[in-house]
């Protein structure tokens, strides 16, 4: 570090805290040294604790080299006024974090605050303001925070691993001197952010793929994946929830998947599981009649295991063995791909960090949606959960203010097209009356295109201008074409090779520029 930094102290500078995670097989950490070097950009003293990121691949060496400090656990928690966590505050060793959090500071992480009630009032009692990765609202704009798509992705993608490798057989087909091997058919319950995850990973291993969810909206997505859609219905029921997210159904509703499910399953070799309503148990999708009728060796990797599973058999944090068919129900996987999660995570929570600090500190405006919805206590102040947004009307008018009259349109005066098409005869007819045939021929044709170019193009909205540069570069080849035939004859008289030139010049510039605009709006579909 430089000395100017070397001079700022902890006293200086809001300080930013990033533990290691205590929780039972957890090898993520809240922070990178990248993320950490843009903390530190924000104004923030950054304290990691010794060993924090070593089991994601970034040891203590690589975070002061970006320069954060390394201190002990003890050190961190006392000295942090910011406490950036994956796992939310456990008890260990008889000593709870929750209880060695500064009086006062901000904590960012996963707190299932629905869910964890205790820890809730615990942080409360330190006066604590909590920021809940978990309940980043699903809105455009709060993309970069969502902390859950993230982690879905990447144990979608590991979720496949863990089936390849249980397998015991390829994925893909191959045709071979020895014979021939049928490819793999994977059947992915759920089509969220893990189930589309999955889906691409399956089929980039040569896998068939179907997949099933309760949400038809979800239909292209899978099959832009390479995946066949289930589709499914049920007496005008659908399980298309709020932000998104899939919802609780009948009872009627559930056991109509479950028969449906159960006959997909006695086809496929690898089933994906990932329905779950966020705060609901994991609804039980597979029963265990439908594990009864897969093939031997089969392999099912439920990704709803922490909440209860989706099958009738799955074992929390456990790999299982039932009537022949692997039940994977490990809650780790994203944990144990570390080293990408946690360079995803601590992204997230660097943009919320960023969202949040003004000069140097963190300042929570409630007034914006989206960290409003993440807020969960402010200075020990419970503000769980969220206030409901009203309901907007899509696509009604809004209304004038009452005290401004609605502003009336008047009427076009036709005069002006009246006009131009009087002048327009003025010039046209000595023409048809004393020029030569030819003439008169093109300036038909002329007055043709120019009323069918009106109608076709000009009365376009312009956003739709760019979708019509291809057309117009037809248009205008012809054009340029018709100039150059033209201008090119020795017995041409003056106002022919005006014309010609003057079309040749036009047609030119616009079959340049379509080019041009052609390839920016191509640039931005390409990586």
């Amino acid at each position: 570090m430089s000395e100017t930094e070397t001079s700022t102290t902890p006293s200086d500078r809001k300080v930013v805290g990033i533990p290691r995670e205590i929780h039972p097989g957890e090898r993520r950490v809240a922070a990178t040294p990248a993320t950490v070097s843009r903390i530190r950009k924000l104004g923030y003293h950054v304290l990691v604790e010794k060993g924090a990121g070593d089991a994601a691949n970034a040891p203590d060496a690589a975070f002061q080299e970006a320069g954060a400090q390394i201190v002990s656990r003890e050190a961190l928690w006392a000295a942090a006024d910011v406490v950036l966590k994956v796992r939310p505050p456990l008890e260990i060793d008889g000593v709870h974090e929750a209880d060695l959090l500064k009086e006062g500071a901000t904590l960012i992480g996963h707190v299932w605050p629905a869910q964890n009630e205790a820890l809730v009032r615990r942080l409360a009692a330190r006066r604590a303001t909590v920021l809940a990765m978990d309940a980043v609202p699903r809105i455009s704009r709060a993309q970069k925070l969502d902390a859950l798509s993230a982690m879905a992705n990447v144990a979608g993608y590991r979720a496949v691993v863990e089936a390849a490798s249980r397998f015991g057989r390829f994925l893909g087909g191959q045709t071979t001197a020895a014979g021939r091997v049928r490819p793999a058919q994977v059947l992915v319950v759920g089509a969220g952010v893990a189930g589309l995850a999955a889906i691409a990973a399956a089929r980039s291993l040569g896998a068939v793929v179907r997949a099933f969810d309760t949400r038809p909206v979800v239909r292209e997505q899978v099959e832009s994946l390479g995946g066949r859609f289930i589709p499914f219905e049920f007496k005008g029921e659908t399980g298309e929830g709020e932000g998104g997210y899939a919802r609780q159904v009948s009872d009627a509703y559930l056991a109509a998947e479950q028969e449906l499910l159960a006959k997909h399953c006695a086809e496929c070799d690898i089933v994906i599981t990932t329905a779950l309503v966020p705060g609901k148990p994991a609804p039980k999708l597979i029963t265990s009649g439908a594990i009864v009728g897969m093939r031997r060796g089969s392999v099912i990797v439920d990704l709803a295991a922490e909440q209860g599973g989706n099958t009738a058999l799955t074992e929390r944090d456990a790999v299982v063995e039932r009537f022949g068919v692997t039940i994977v129900g490990l809650t780790d996987l994203p944990s144990r791909m570390a080293e990408q999660a946690s360079e995803l995570y601590a992204m997230t929570v660097y943009h919320l960090l960023e969202e949040i600090t003004r000069e140097g500190q963190p300042a929570i405006d409630e007034s914006d949606e989206v960290q409003r919805a993440m807020l969960v206590l402010r200075d020990g102040e419970l503000k769980w959960p969220p206030p409901r947004p009203e309901p907007v009307r899509a696509g009604a008018p809004t209304p004038p203010p009452p005290d401004r009259p609605r502003p009336t349109e008047r009427p076009a005066s036709p005069w002006p097209l009246r006009l131009g098409v009087l002048a327009a005869c003025l010039v046209l007819a000595p023409l048809a009356a004393w020029g030569p045939p030819d003439l008169l021929q093109h300036v038909t044709v002329f007055v043709l295109a120019c009323i069918v170019g009106w109608h076709v193009i000009w009365n376009v909205t312009p956003a739709l201008h760019t979708p019509l540069m291809s057309v117009t570069n037809a248009i205008s080849g012809i054009i340029l074409v018709g100039g150059l035939v033209l201008g090119g004859g020795g017995e041409r008289w003056g106002a022919v090779l005006a014309l010609a030139a003057v079309a040749v010049l036009v047609a030119s510039v616009n079959v340049a520029g379509g080019f041009l605009v052609t390839q920016r709006m191509l640039r931005m579909f390409r990586k």
